[in-house]
């Protein structure tokens, strides 16, 4: 029998004492609820949360010392970014959703080192830098809203960089420090990265550090890397080549129908149908989201202010982007095919947008878009396509041929340690706006994934495939004894779906359906029941090296389930992304909390 549910976790990081955990524990049904609604016993145990809608305790730490210190604290809030451009874009959100209020109401803080560093002059290091958005404390609500949809803010590891930094009064207003630096060729094309460092950055943030190896296998131990580090200062070296990695890594896995290339090597086999594809065309991003917020901001740049199409149920937050950012979006959330044929008779009748945005799978209803079809009304009526293969992963699905822009939510099972967060953003080199996106691209790209951050990415990611091959079998596993429960009502999963011909048409040889999937029950009870005793992990985010149970629908849409049940997403589904565990024993976990649910049915 499964054990009783408790709430003694709730709150608490997930995994366990992981300071920059991108989880956190919500055990039971009725925690989910209660942190929805903001009750003290669930609010006020949180440690952490998913970033982009929990701000870090050391980021709010070091906001509320730079207002105190440059600020007035009974008025003002900052939000923290990495770079004067992001801030700007900031206070240009508050100003347009407050027309109301002046823009004298905002100040810009740009905050870094008033010295180099105590190392050589000819030593590569990073020193603190951040930039405040000092702003009415009464718009913290947009300014929330600013962080949680586009992903901008920095990252609990680059604060605490720069807490040091500030403790130590050498973290200080840029504007009364600076010399005027000056610089070769037009300023629109002088390219500033997230933190100050001595060697100057291409347009995917890497220098020529990156043609190096240290220790000959690429890049350093992330463990190495924090010893490394002295002062308020990191050498610079280990990052650089860390991102290398890590964009060859994802560039390899497009190319290659075996395992990653190792370390810094050039990917093996170019020759498989992209073969001009490579390591230029990735861009990395401070997260998933972020890519996305910047993939359709760089289409508006590129390509002009058009409405957008959300096609299929999507994740919040891209929906939101297109809605708020921009002139708009159509949504099309079924994603079937006479969604296809309303978005067609529109093209027909004269509508046009700039971009089509769809998930690849969806999440959480885990539907798979009719890529060919889209990608023949994109050619006749010109609009790009992005798809988010975050969930399908791109080691199970290739979808480059059928998109312009492909965007990863590299938090996910790309990392899989559930301690770092990272998105990546690539241009299909033989898209009709290639030389539109990448010209965008050289003016607009910063490099703004903080350079510890990368370390621990690069690391974390290193046995990626051979996680995908053990994920997608057991995945496959649990989606069987779930589909043959009576206490089910349904499972989604690319296996199970309506839409399983439009997935395998992508799907590489040898890959699998992922390692996520839902399933609804007949009731609400049986789902909290199945829920409260399920001997998993529970908590928001998804692609973890352990299993991690959510009740989607309540958590993302709480305040509109009944919008989201139009969709199908109903408020008793259950999300499950499926980690290393053994197989058999994960097996046993899910039948006895299906046991318990069917009991207490048979009882009632």
């Amino acid at each position: 029998m499964a054990a009783v549910p408790s709430n003694d976790t709730v709150g608490q990081t997930i995994p366990q004492d992981t300071p920059h955990a991108v989880s956190v524990s919500l055990p039971t049904w009725e925690a989910n609820v209660a942190y929805e609604e903001g009750e003290k016993w669930v609010v006020d145990k949180m440690q952490c949360g998913y970033p982009r809608f929990f701000i870090h305790p050391s980021i709010t730490r070091l906001a509320e010392g730079i207002v105190a210190k440059h600020g007035s604290p009974e008025t003002e809030k900052a939000m923290l970014f990495p770079t004067s451009r992001v801030a700007n874009r900031c206070v240009e959100f508050l100003t347009q959703q407050n027309s109301k209020v002046q823009p004298s109401s905002f100040r810009i803080l740009d905050l870094g080192s008033q010295s180099g560093g105590t190392s050589s002059p000819n030593e590569k290091i990073i020193v603190p830098k951040v930039t405040a958005v000092l702003y009415p404390s009464d718009l913290w609500p947009t300014a929330k809203v600013f962080w949680q949809h586009t992903g901008e803010g920095i990252s609990s590891r680059r604060a605490e960089f720069c807490q040091k930094a500030f403790d130590e009064q050498v973290l200080v207003e840029q504007t009364k420090t600076a010399t005027k630096q000056h610089s070769k060729g037009p300023r629109r094309y002088q390219r500033p990265m997230s933190t100050d460092v001595s060697a100057m950055a291409n347009a995917n943030g890497t220098t020529k550090a990156d043609e190096t190896t240290v220790n000959g296998s690429g890049v350093q131990d992330s463990a190495t890397f924090v010893e490394e580090r002295f002062g308020r200062n990191l050498n610079v070296a280990f990052a650089t080549q860390a991102k290398l990695a890590i964009r060859r890594r994802i560039a390899g896995s497009l190319i290659a129908d075996s395992d990653l290339p190792d370390s810094l090597e050039e990917p093996a086999d170019k020759s498989r149908e992209y073969p001009e594809f490579s390591e230029n065309d990735v861009y990395i991003y401070s997260c998933g989201m972020n890519a996305i917020y910047n993939a359709h901001r760089i289409l508006r740049l590129a390509n002009g202010d058009k409405k957008s199409i959300m096609y299929g149920f999507p994740y919040v937050d891209t929906l939101k982007i297109l809605q708020k950012f921009g002139p708009g979006a159509d949504f099309f959330g079924h994603a079937n095919a006479d969604d296809l044929d309303d978005l067609q008779r529109k093209l027909e009748s004269g509508e046009r947008y700039l971009s089509l945005f769809c998930e690849f799978p969806g999440n959480p209803l885990l539907r798979s878009p009719d890529l060919k079809r889209i990608r023949a009304l994109a050619d006749k009526y010109d609009f790009a396509v992005v798809v988010d293969e975050t969930i399908g992963n791109f080691l199970n699905v290739h979808v480059l041929p059928y998109a312009d822009i492909v965007v990863s939510s590299l938090t996910k099972v790309f990392s899989g340690d559930s301690n770092v967060m990272g998105g990546s953003l690539i241009v299909n080199p033989r898209s009709r706006y290639y030389k539109a996106l990448k010209q965008t691209q050289e003016i607009e790209f910063e490099d703004n994934h903080f350079e510890e951050d990368s370390v621990y990415l690069e690391r974390n990611s290193r046995d990626f495939a051979a996680r995908i091959k053990r994920i997608n079998h057991t995945a496959e596993v649990i989606a069987d004894v779930l589909a043959a429960h009576p206490c089910v009502k349904k499972v989604f999963y690319p296996k199970h779906s309506d839409t399983k011909e439009y997935y395998d048409h992508c799907r590489l040889p040898g890959g699998g359906y992922g390692g996520l999937l839902s399933a609804t029950f007949h009731t609400m009870e049986d789902a909290q029941v199945f829920y409260d005793h399920l001997d998993t992990q529970k908590g928001p985010s998804l692609g973890t090296n352990f299993t991690l149970t959510s009740p989607f629908v309540i958590l993302a849409h709480y305040g509109e389930l009944e919008w989201a049940a139009q969709y199908g997403c109903e408020a008793s589904l259950v999300r499950f992304s499926i980690g290393l565990e053994d197989t058999e024993t994960l097996r046993s976990r899910f039948e006895a909390a299906l046991a318990v649910a069917q009991s207490k049915k048979d009882r009632s």
